[in-house]
């Protein structure tokens, strides 16, 4: 199973294509098992231009599996970790919500599915996997 991320889904949803998007279709043609998280579903929403995409990209979403954390405190304090651990090992992640992201993926045995260089970071230091 897979986790998409904020950035492939808006490069998908605005029709770009790259490696990511290129992935997803494949991922949607093949009808391999996906899904977001809840900050996901909030980053994707927080990028539309109208009220109207508003309600087609929220409609989409909607149907989409949704994946957990498995704790909500507990879960936290690991994503927090995870920072910890890049921020002793010098290196720079611009985005919370990306360890949040990654701990989801972790917790839940997810391939996880982007075109965000912040994850290949947070995998130097984790057992992040990619799709």
């Amino acid at each position: 199973m897979v986790l998409i991320d904020t950035s492939v889904l808006i490069d998908y949803l605005r029709g770009e294509e790259n490696e990511g998007t290129v992935k997803f279709q494949a991922l949607l043609d093949a009808e391999t098992p996906y899904g977001i998280n809840s900050f996901i579903y909030l980053e994707v929403l927080q990028g539309v231009r109208s009220e109207s995409d508003f309600q087609k990209v929220k409609s989409y979403l909607d149907t989409q599996t949704m994946y957990d954390l498995q704790d909500r405190r507990d879960s936290y304090a690991e994503a927090a970790q995870l920072y910890f651990k890049c921020r002793q090992k010098g290196i720079t992640v611009n985005s919370s919500v990306d360890f949040l992201i990654a701990q989801t993926a972790l917790e839940n045995d997810l391939l996880l599915l982007h075109n965000d260089s912040d994850f290949e970071r947070i995998a130097k230091i984790t057992a992040l996997k990619f799709y």
